[in-house]
């Protein structure tokens, strides 16, 4: 991977921006992270990473020595919030941009009653995030194709990864184990994204799309019965979907049911994935926290 004069500005420096970080910096790259809070901005500085206020902080030096860019903020319903506020400037600096990863999600893709997707598949979101995907993906596909911008999105499926997972909500009794006939999630650890987006810089493919997902879609009360064996609780009694009490936003989370293909992902950029499965997953998340207690 070249290093040294790369610069990447994270848009939105979240969780997955964060592990990329962890590999590009000791490449010798430039990491410049947007963030909206002043308070996270210096946990960012104290972890490498160069940080900006934004929106707040003029993004045009920045823009100006960029070499890529990875685009990790929410749409709304007027699609993507850099492309509002940055469009010129971004088209203006094309030339010299290397790679744009944009991250998006599975949900685009909308619901297949436990059916496979691929990156072919027709986009027939049902939720209001998954409309407001293909939107900002929308948005993203017009700017490459009249600046030539080299675009690549990323489809993520559910995301895992330290800090995020099931233990702690086993452990507290707070885990509910929601059935729905037929259901199944894709899922994707965090340090997996990262080795894809890696692959991705190191092989760019402009116009590409790519789902990062692992290789096995489970029914999510699978997954929590895993955790729960894996640190010895007992899991709470099954609810089923049709009479729980739910949120509107976490039965949202049940209305689409699909089995992603990765293909692309181990083929074109040969990812061999960390963690094929949850269980693997799960297993290194376990391991990680007791390694933290020692």
């Amino acid at each position: 991977m070249p290093n040294m004069t790369q610069t990447l500005i994270s848009f939105g420096h979240g969780f997955s921006a964060r592990a990329l970080t962890q590999l590009l910096l000791p490449a010798g790259w430039r990491v410049i992270g947007t963030t909206r809070s002043p308070d996270k901005a210096k946990a960012l500085e104290a972890a490498g990473v160069e940080a900006m206020v934004w929106p707040g902080e003029d993004m045009a030096s920045a823009l100006a020595e960029a070499t890529h860019l990875l685009l990790s903020a929410a749409p709304d319903d007027d699609g993507d919030p850099v492309l509002a506020a940055l469009a010129g400037e971004i088209a203006a600096n094309a030339g010299h941009i290397e790679w744009v990863g944009y991250l998006s999600t599975t949900g685009v893709y909308g619901d297949h009653q436990g059916g496979w997707v691929d990156e072919r598949t027709p986009l027939t979101p049902t939720t209001r995030r998954g409309h407001q995907r293909v939107l900002a993906e929308g948005q993203w596909q017009a700017l490459a194709e009249a600046t030539g911008l080299p675009l690549h999105i990323f489809r993520l499926a559910g995301i895992y990864g330290p800090g995020r997972g099931p233990f702690a909500k086993v452990r507290a009794g707070t885990a509910r184990q929601i059935v729905k006939k037929n259901q199944v999630f894709s899922r994707i650890h965090v340090d997996d994204i990262a080795q894809v987006l890696a692959a991705s810089i190191a092989r760019p493919n402009p116009g590409a799309v790519y789902n990062v997902c692992d290789n096995e879609a489970a029914p999510p009360q699978d997954v929590l019965a895993h955790a729960a064996a894996l640190i010895g609780i007992a899991l709470p009694p099954e609810e089923d979907y049709m009479t729980a009490e739910m949120t509107p936003m976490a039965r949202s989370f049940y209305a689409e049911s699909k089995r992603v293909r990765n293909t692309r992902i181990r083929k074109e950029l040969g990812v061999e994935l960390l963690y094929p499965t949850y269980r693997e997953g799960l297993a290194a998340l376990l391991a990680l926290e007791r390694g933290a207690k020692e």
